[in-house]
């Protein structure tokens, strides 16, 4: 289920301003919200409204409604009833007392019409009832404020059982979009619980028979057979279809595992290389693909060098190509080309933890430990609580010499250690050295008398 995080205007703030202002405001906003505008309002409806406000904060939902009704009284304005009803249905919802706030959501779209943040909450409301029949023309509704919905709405039909609406969505989806692993999952779904795959078969059959130019059938009927373990058919009907129309790109999604399991691999690598560079199929499924041939690549050496010509091609819109790659090499023991692989990565990549701590340990493996002290320290301005980056920090400090730099760092770190008694050990020893690389004796001592008490799990 796809909910964007609504990030909604806190429009309550008005009601400590002028109508002056409050219109200056506006005017200078693109978009017009109704409920900026609260304008003026009594004493008592401020004093009821932020007592709600207050008490929802601090999960007094019975409190906060007692303070809502009060408002409700004495709002001035359809739109300041709007308000309240809007945080009516919020606090209704947090108690599961469904109905009163599905009652609240649909008096705040009564009177002011269509609003993301009020759809949104009643969505997430019949999604706690699991109320699949309720969700589909709310759905629908939300679809004109963001097109990403249509996702749900198919899965909305799958849940129940309009197949047919279902998978004429996911086609169009597929069309527009490209493909993905997860509407191919729901598709698969809906041919398990239809039981009737040998029926969708034959009649995607008879549609490519009476249309054989149809990408889309051809690319269903790859699939239902692919479902079956009908492998043969699947690649007799991928070729059927390059023959057919030989500007397909999407075929080459199937071809070019067809094209490693028959041991075609330069035939896969140009398929390969087509899925790259198209933007009909997504992100996710090209680094399957990668995956895919990286696996092949394990278990075939010779052909290394295509492995480093797809990385090349495919790394320059693409953050996480060379991650994958020092993931092979790693896993061939090949340490230096992964720490290269990797260090390409984290240049395009840095929010990217696992990568940083993966190329930080091989720097440190491999005793580069200038790089990972420049690089633990940029980590540790991304990721502040993070315990391993001020250990590595602290290593990489005391290979350099740097024992006050080490001992800050491992100092710090310490507080952010959390059930791991193997890096909490770990730390203790590196403040040892630390403090023994000063002449401190006594902290020296002190340190490793920690580290010897900590009984590691066998």
């Amino acid at each position: 289920m796809k909910f964007k995080p609504t990030y909604q205007i806190i429009f309550f703030f008005a009601l400590f301003v002028s109508n002056q202002i409050v219109a200056q405001e506006i005017k200078g906003d693109s978009i017009s919200n109704p409920m900026d505008e609260l304008g003026q309002v009594k004493d008592e409806f401020q004093e009821h409204f932020f007592e709600a406000l207050k008490q929802k904060g601090i999960e007094n939902y019975d409190l906060a409604l007692t303070a809502l009704h009060k408002a409700e009284k004495a709002a001035n304005s359809e739109k300041n009833k709007a308000v309240v009803h809007f945080e009516m249905g919020k606090n209704h919802t947090y108690l599961k007392q469904y109905v009163a706030a599905e009652t609240n959501f649909n008096k705040v779209l009564q009177s002011q019409g269509d609003r993301l943040d009020v759809l949104e909450q009643l969505y997430e409301l019949y999604h706690q009832q699991k109320n699949y029949e309720k969700s589909i023309p709310l759905v629908q509704r939300l679809i004109a404020f963001d097109e990403d919905y249509k996702e749900d709405l198919a899965n909305l039909y799958t849940l129940t059982k309009q197949y047919d609406k279902a998978l004429s969505l996911l086609d169009e989806l597929d069309l527009s979009w490209g493909e993905s692993d997860i509407r191919n999952a729901l598709r698969a779904q809906i041919y398990r619980a239809t039981g009737n795959t040998d029926g969708a078969i034959e009649n995607l059959e008879e549609k490519i028979d009476d249309n054989p130019k149809n990408e889309r059938e051809y690319l269903n009927l790859i699939f239902l057979y692919s479902e079956q373990g009908n492998e043969e058919k699947a690649y007799e009907t991928a070729k059927n279809l390059l023959k057919n129309n030989p500007q397909s790109q999407l075929v080459h999604l199937a071809l070019y595992k067809f094209y490693l399991d028959d041991n075609k691999p330069l035939q896969a690598v140009k398929s390969m290389n087509i899925v790259f560079n198209t933007s009909q199929v997504d992100q996710e499924t090209k680094y399957k693909v990668l995956g895919d041939f990286i696996h092949f690549v394990n278990n075939n050496p010779s052909y290394e060098s295509h492995l480093t010509e797809i990385v090349a091609n495919f790394a320059e819109d693409n953050k996480r190509v060379y991650e994958k790659l020092g993931d092979y090499y790693a896993a061939n023991n090949r340490k230096e080309d992964a720490l290269m692989a990797y260090e390409k990565g984290i240049l395009v990549n840095p929010d990217n933890f696992n990568l940083l701590k993966n190329t930080l340990l091989f720097q440190i493996d491999l005793k580069k430990f200038e790089a990972a002290q420049k690089l633990s320290s940029q980590g540790l301005e991304i990721f502040p609580a993070q315990a391993l980056l001020y250990l590595l920090n602290g290593v990489a400090n005391n290979a350099l010499g740097n024992h006050s730099d080490a001992i800050e760092s491992l100092e710090s770190g310490l507080d952010f250690i959390f059930e791991n008694p193997k890096m909490e050990q770990d730390f203790y020893n590196q403040l040892a050295i630390a403090y023994e690389s000063q002449g401190n004796s006594k902290k020296e001592k002190m340190y490793l008398e920690k580290a010897a008490a900590i009984k590691l799990p066998n």
